[in-house]
C-alpha cells in the first residue's frame, strides 16, 4: 500500500552576523524583559483563575456545597437523568414482574438407530441398520410471551402462541418460577387467547390497561417479551411509527389478516409474540404480534382497547364470543369502484374468496336474510361503510344475538335488511 508523501521542509540558513552593535544589544535586552514580565502576570492569572473561578461558578448555578468538592463533582451532582429515561426505566421495573414467558412443549417421536430383516423369515439372520422410534419424549418446540392481567393468574397472549391442542404449556415469570398453564378461551376472530396459570400460592402482579384510541405517531413506546424464545423479559424502545394499518401476518400454516394495527420501530422478534407494548406511564397500549421478515424494526402490534372486550366478554361469560354475518367482501374505494364500474365508491361488495370461498356462507344469517353475492351493503346499522371504517371493524362492537338493519345496494336499487347476527365458530 502506497501513501502520499509530502517533501522535507528545511529551514533556510541564516548567517550570523559577525557582532551585535549597542543598538541590538538593548533591543534584544528589552524584548527579554518584556517576556519576563509577560510570564510573570500570565501565571499570577492563571493562579488567580484556578482560586476563584469555582466560586464564580457556584454562585452562577447556585450551588451551595462543601468547599472540599471540586466545581465537576457539583456540576455531576446536579445533573439529573432526563425524565424520558427515567420514565423508561420505572415503565421496566414496575411491569416486567406482570410480563411471563410461555414455554410451547409437546411429546414427539424418539428415533434410534436399529437392525431390522426386511426379508423376515426368507432370509432368517439377515439384518440392515435402520431407524427405529423408541417412544415419545415431551420436547420444548416453541415459546411466547403474555401479561398477567389478574392476580388470580390470567394472563393475556396471542392466539397463535397457544392454539396447538396437543401442547403443553408452562409459564416462567419473571422471578424464574415455573408453573403448568392451560388455555381458557380463544378469541375466533383477533390474534387472542387467555390462559392460565395453575398451582400458584400468592397473589400475582398485574398490568396497567391504557388506552389505545389516544395514541399519536412518534409516541415513546417498550416491547417487553421473550425474544428468540430465550431472552425472557428483553426490554427494547421505540416509537410509533404509524396507525391503523392493515396486514396479513402468516405462520404455522395459517394466514390472517389484522386490521387497524399499532407499526412501531421497537425491536420485536419471535418469541415476542403475546408480550406488551407499553407507553410511559407504565401502560399496556398493544399486545406485540408480528414483524416483517427482512426488514429493519417494522413490527405490529394489535391495540390494547381491541382486548379490553375479550377481557370483560371472559370476567362476565367465561367465554369469548364473536358476532357473525356470514360474507366475505372487499371494501369499496374509488380505485375498486373504478376498476369494476361499481355505482358507488364505498361500502362491502360481497364477493368470493380468493380461493373460491363461497360470497354468503352456507346457513349464514346473511344466507338466511337473502343477501348475495354482488349485493353491496352500505350501511350496518345506521354507520357508513368505508375503507377506513370497515365492515369487520364495525361488527366487532357488537354481540352475537344482536338484531342489526343493513343498508344494502343490489342492481342499482337500494334496500334495506334485518338481520341477528350468530356466533362466530
Amino acid at each position: 500500500m502506497s501513501i502520499y508523501q509530502l517533501p522535507d521542509f528545511k529551514f533556510p540558513q541564516l548567517k550570523k552576523p559577525n557582532g551585535f552593535p549597542k543598538f541590538w544589544q538593548r533591543k534584544y535586552f528589552f524584548v527579554a524583559f518584556l517576556i519576563v514580565i509577560s510570564f510573570i502576570f500570565g501565571a499570577l492569572g492563571a493562579i488567580s483563575a484556578v482560586k476563584y473561578f469555582p466560586a464564580v461558578v457556584r454562585n452562577l448555578l447556585k450551588i451551595e456545597a462543601p468547599v472540599s468538592n471540586t466545581i465537576v463533582n457539583q456540576i455531576n451532582q446536579y445533573t439529573p437523568a432526563t425524565s424520558q429515561e427515567e420514565a423508561i426505566i420505572n415503565t421496566v421495573k414496575e411491569t416486567s414482574p406482570a410480563v411471563v414467558s410461555i414455554i410451547v412443549s409437546k411429546n414427539l417421536p424418539v428415533y434410534e438407530q436399529c437392525y431390522t430383516n426386511p426379508f423376515g423369515d426368507f432370509f432368517p439372520g439377515f439384518q440392515i441398520p435402520d431407524i427405529c422410534q423408541k417412544g415419545t419424549e415431551l420436547q420444548e418446540i416453541g415459546g411466547g410471551s403474555g401479561f398477567i392481567i389478574s392476580s388470580e393468574g390470567q394472563v393475556l397472549t396471542n392466539k397463535h402462541v397457544v392454539s396447538d391442542t396437543d401442547a403443553e404449556y408452562t409459564v416462567l415469570t419473571n422471578d424464574g418460577k415455573k408453573y403448568p398453564a392451560k388455555v381458557l378461551a380463544l378469541d375466533p376472530s383477533q390474534d387472542f387467547a387467555i390462559i392460565q396459570i395453575n398451582e400458584i400460592q400468592e397473589s400475582l402482579p398485574t398490568v396497567k390497561l391504557g388506552n389505545s384510541d389516544q395514541l399519536q405517531i412518534g409516541q415513546t413506546v417498550i416491547a417487553i417479551g421473550n425474544a428468540l424464545g430465550e431472552f425472557r423479559n428483553t426490554v427494547s424502545v421505540g416509537v410509533i411509527s404509524g396507525l391503523s394499518r392493515t396486514i396479513t401476518a402468516s405462520g404455522g400454516g395459517v394466514s390472517e389478516t389484522i386490521e387497524d394495527v399499532i407499526q412501531t420501530d421497537a425491536a420485536i422478534n419471535p418469541g415476542n409474540s403475546g408480550g406488551p407494548l407499553l407507553n410511559l406511564k407504565g401502560e399496556v397500549i398493544g399486545i406485540n404480534t408480528a414483524i416483517v421478515s427482512g426488514a429493519q424494526n417494522v413490527s405490529f402490534s394489535i391495540p390494547i382497547n381491541k382486548a379490553k372486550r375479550d377481557i370483560e366478554q371472559f370476567k362476565a361469560t367465561g367465554k369469548i364470543t364473536y358476532p357473525f354475518l356470514g360474507v366475505r367482501t372487499i371494501a369499496i374505494n374509488e380505485t375498486i369502484k373504478q376498476e369494476n364500474n361499481l355505482p358507488v365508491d364505498y361500502g362491502a361488495w360481497i364477493q368470493k374468496g380468493a380461493n373460491g370461498e363461497a360470497a354468503v356462507t352456507s346457513g349464514s344469517p346473511a344466507q338466511t336474510a337473502g343477501l348475495k353475492e354482488g349485493d353491496i351493503i352500505l350501511e350496518f346499522s345506521g354507520q357508513k361503510i368505508t375503507a377506513e371504517n370497515t365492515l369487520s371493524k364495525i361488527i366487532a362492537k357488537y354481540n352475537p344475538g344482536d338484531e342489526v338493519t343493513l343498508k344494502t345496494l343490489r342492481n342499482g336499487k337500494e334496500m334495506k335488511v334485518q338481520v341477528t347476527l350468530s356466533e362466530r365458530k
